[in-house]
């Protein structure tokens, strides 16, 4: 049997068992276990939100301003306009995870896609990018997404390319540092004395070595994303005809002292789930850099 047929049975065990050794770390890590947990439990809220609520989480239900328990109809009791809250609750995570998730997208193909072409070829393309990345991050982002969102008409599709575009330069630095370390590597030397196209190296090797950071950075700019877009909702430059976490807290807080729940409950849903973010985040630094727990 020749070396290549060895290496090639050889190959797939190794990579085998290093899934199962992330699969048994990632069990064993309690943060990446209970923000999972609480995540998979609001998608799954999201997912079923037509099911548990059927109609337009817009329609007045019942009594204006009714407190949680007065009504079995309605458990979590109604807005100011005499819509579910429970119905909204729902409604709104469809829509906070959908622009979260989006934008997150979104940044990640901009920002790997400025850094991995900045960091693998050096020289003149990465001070132009990198001077490009900078005058990014010197705008604050939620001012930048206002301002994109106030230019087009408000909608969720605005909203998740508006945080995407601000979100990316944390990526693009993130990545770029990753592909100026990993560049010089063996494996890399390896692919270009092989005719390999840059292309096929930045994409098939240096990539998936520089997953781990972006894959937890990944969950921080959902987290973001979740938080802006609530924070425009609030300001009345949501989305008019969708229902979100954000606008519940602004239609709410004219009756903070009277019905407080109304802004308590969707608050409590964004802190909710920007923690599990963040817990998942953490445990995934653990989990694919076991030195980051030790240290």
């Amino acid at each position: 049997m020749s070396g290549v047929e060895t290496l090639g049975r050889v190959l797939p065990v190794v990579a085998l068992r290093q899934r199962r050794g992330w699969l048994r770390r990632a069990l064993r890590t309690g943060p990446l276990v209970c923000g999972s947990a609480i995540l998979a439990l609001v998608v799954i809220i999201a997912l079923m939100a037509p099911i548990l609520f059927p109609g337009n989480p817009n329609d007045m239900v019942d009594v204006p301003a009714q407190w949680p328990g007065e009504s079995a109809a309605t458990p979590l009791g109604t807005d100011s306009m005499g819509r579910d809250v429970a119905a909204g609750l729902a409604y709104g995570a469809r829509v906070s995870l959908l622009v979260g998730i989006s934008s997150a997208v979104i940044g990640l193909l901009i920002g790997t896609t400025v850094g991995a072409i900045g960091g693998y070829f050096g020289g003149w393309t990465d001070r132009i990018l990198a001077r490009l990345t900078i005058i990014f991050q010197t705008i604050p982002s939620f001012l930048l997404v206002i301002v994109i969102v106030t230019i087009a008409t408000p909608s969720a599709a605005i909203i998740a390319l508006a945080i995407g575009v601000a979100s990316w330069p944390t990526v693009a630095r993130l990545v770029r540092a990753q592909y100026r370390s990993l560049r010089a590597q063996d494996f890399v030397m390896a692919a270009r004395s092989l005719g390999y196209s840059a292309p096929r190296i930045i994409v098939c090797e240096i990539l998936p070595n520089a997953l781990p950071p972006i894959v937890v950075t990944t969950s921080v700019m959902v987290a973001n994303a979740i938080l802006i877009e609530a924070g425009l909702s609030f300001l009345n430059l949501g989305d008019a005809n969708l229902i979100s976490w954000g606008s519940m807290i602004g239609d709410g807080r004219a009756l903070l002292r009277t019905a407080w729940f109304l802004t308590a409950l969707p608050g409590s849903a964004i802190a909710l789930t920007v923690l599990s973010l963040n817990l998942i985040g953490d445990g995934l630094n653990e989990v694919l850099n076991p030195r980051a727990g030790k240290e």
